[in-house]
């Protein structure tokens, strides 16, 4: 980037406040939702939605909760004009039909026109107020502006009350608000709120848009404050918002909104909307949800509402997108996935939820807990004995679980993808149950005098004889093993008179620090600890020089 490109630009200047009373508010419940994807989503698409998805898009937001929805813009499009129409007999009668116009007299009349029948409408009309736009666009000074305002606004309500079956709102939209004087956008809303006067209360809303998001959100913040504090009916309408993302914030933006004062929020599934987008309604909902409040919408199955947004718009969702990415709740590092591992066997189902780095419960967005842990080359011995444990039941002893993980990376690094939970599993069965083998248990007696075993040696059968403390030492002391029995686990996997044993075992070698361990399963527990002891051999030996190796099976064969 040029050094010097940043003189075209100038800071936005700040909003005159006195004392701000929005940093010390605390979001307590949740504004009324008014979703505008069949409207400002659907005109930013590449393809806008046809017939039939806009009614399955439409059908999904009303599933989600959504008693307010913009669907569309009839005096642009007879493709709205049309889809209004359809919705006069099939609209839920909770849910209030919100439609956009300018206010130009025939867009308004056409748009009344398109609402006829409609159990409820909101009828919405803006006018861009920014002193860029009241320059280029309109070539209009400010008094001739609140004149069209007033105009557009009579006219509505004139309409309105031709058609008194509807349950009629009515909102004005100072577009551009975030780039206009305080000022002069309340000077515009107070015109347009004397022509609505006569309204029921909250039935006019004044919505300020951050059109384009020019600013850091505490300003827009700012902006909603001083507005909440300065319009003079202010109890007798709603003060709705409708946020742009063209600095990322827009979240953000909303959810100071939210502390200064607003009472609504207007914006897009998954941020969906001209340029960089709209508010997304799923992050900030959620983002309600994991503070403790109610939102008012159901995301219980955000799979689905992935599904059905990329087959009405043809976008695609981020895999890292909060709440609703296929990864958001995945770890793959190792010491995220120790402290998940432990949070998860911490955590009381009816207590609340306090889970390191899972600031909300994946089923509560229908996500499970089966892939909260994922395994890379990056994981480490949480990860691995996490997912054997998901996929076996098994519960690996702390001091094997470095081991197994060392095999487990060393895997991943060799393929240069993931493990699933499976191929895990199938990693422990291979290499520390069902190794290659050299040596095998045919058979073993103990007795008074100690232990006799029969064994099976690269296919020719011996027996050995040992004596120990019990089996497993007499096993060792048979073998002559160069190694010694440095960690022994066995438990039960199961309830009953035929649960099966599983049995750990890892030898050191006398002379390093270095383990080989062995796992075997049984029903009988001597058994068990038997073959974990030959299957960590079988494992041990390969790693041993040569002539070591021949020295060793020259103890357990007779001589040629």
């Amino acid at each position: 980037m040029l050094t010097t490109a940043h003189r075209k630009y100038r800071p936005a200047p700040s909003i005159p406040m006195g004392e701000r009373l929005w940093p010390q508010q605390v979001i307590t419940q949740a504004p009324r939702w008014c979703s505008v994807d069949l409207r400002d989503g659907n005109q930013a698409l590449p393809t806008p939605m046809n017939p039939q998805r806009k009614s399955r898009m439409f059908q999904l937001l009303t599933s989600l909760g959504f008693r307010e929805i913009e669907a569309g813009f009839p005096a642009a499009s007879k493709d709205d004009y049309d889809f209004l129409r359809q919705l006069t007999t099939s609209v839920p009668e909770q849910v209030a039909i919100q439609v956009l116009t300018t206010a130009r007299r025939e867009h308004i009349e056409r748009t009344f026109a398109a609402l006829q029948g409609m159990p409820q409408a909101i009828v919405h009309f803006y006018i861009s107020t920014s002193p860029l736009q009241r320059r280029l666009v309109f070539g209009v000074g400010e008094k001739e502006l609140i004149q069209r305002a007033v105009e557009a606004a009579s006219l509505i309500y004139d309409l309105s009350q031709r058609q008194p079956e509807t349950r009629w709102s009515f909102e004005f939209s100072p577009e551009s608000f975030s780039a206009t004087e305080p000022e002069f956008a309340l000077e515009m809303c107070e015109a347009v709120g004397q022509v609505w006067q006569s309204m029921p209360p909250q039935r006019v809303i004044f919505n300020l848009p951050a059109t384009v998001e020019v600013a850091s959100p505490n300003r827009y913040a700012d902006q909603i404050e001083w507005f909440h504090r300065h319009f003079s009916r202010r109890q007798e309408i709603l003060l709705s918002i409708h946020p742009h993302n063209d600095r990322g914030c827009a979240v953000a933006a909303a959810e100071l909104a939210l502390l200064a004062g607003a009472d609504r929020v207007e914006g897009a599934l998954f941020g969906n909307g001209e340029r960089t987008g709209n508010l997304d309604l799923v992050t900030l909902a959620m983002n309600l949800h994991a503070q403790g409040i109610d939102c008012g919408l159901d995301f219980s199955h955000m799979g689905e509402v992935v599904e059905c947004y990329r087959h009405c718009t043809g976008m695609e969702v981020h895999p890292r997108h909060p709440y609703a990415g296929e990864l958001v709740f995945t770890a793959f590092s190792g010491s995220h996935q120790d402290a998940i591992r432990k949070g998860l066997a911490a955590n009381q189902e009816d207590g609340l939820w306090q889970v390191p780095y899972l600031p909300v419960d994946p089923r509560d967005v229908g996500a499970g807990l089966e892939l909260v842990i994922r395994v890379n080359s990056q994981s480490g011995k949480a990860g691995a004995a996490h997912l054997l444990q998901q996929e076996t039941g098994i519960v690996l002893p702390k001091w094997l679980e470095p081991e197994f993980a060392r095999l487990v990376q060393e895997t991943t690094e060799q393929r240069g993808v993931e493990l699933t939970s499976g191929e895990v599993a199938n990693l422990f069965h291979q290499n520390l149950c069902h190794p290659p083998v050299l040596l095998s248990l045919v058979h073993y007696h103990m007795g008074e005098e100690g232990l006799t075993l029969t064994v099976s040696v690269a296919g020719q059968t011996v027996t050995l004889h040992g004596t120990g403390t019990g089996p497993l030492d007499a096993a060792c002391q048979a073998l002559a093993l160069p190694w010694s029995l440095h960690q022994y686990e066995e438990r039960a996997m199961s309830e009953g008179s035929h649960a099966q044993a599983i049995a750990f075992i890892a030898l050191m070698q006398k002379e390093a620090c270095h383990t080989c361990s062995g796992v075997a399963i049984h029903e009988n527990i001597v058994t068990a600890s038997l073959l974990a002891l030959l299957t960590a051999v079988n494992r041990a030996m390969p790693l041993l020089p040569e002539a070591q190796q021949q020295e060793i099976m020259a103890r357990w064969l007779p001589p040629a």
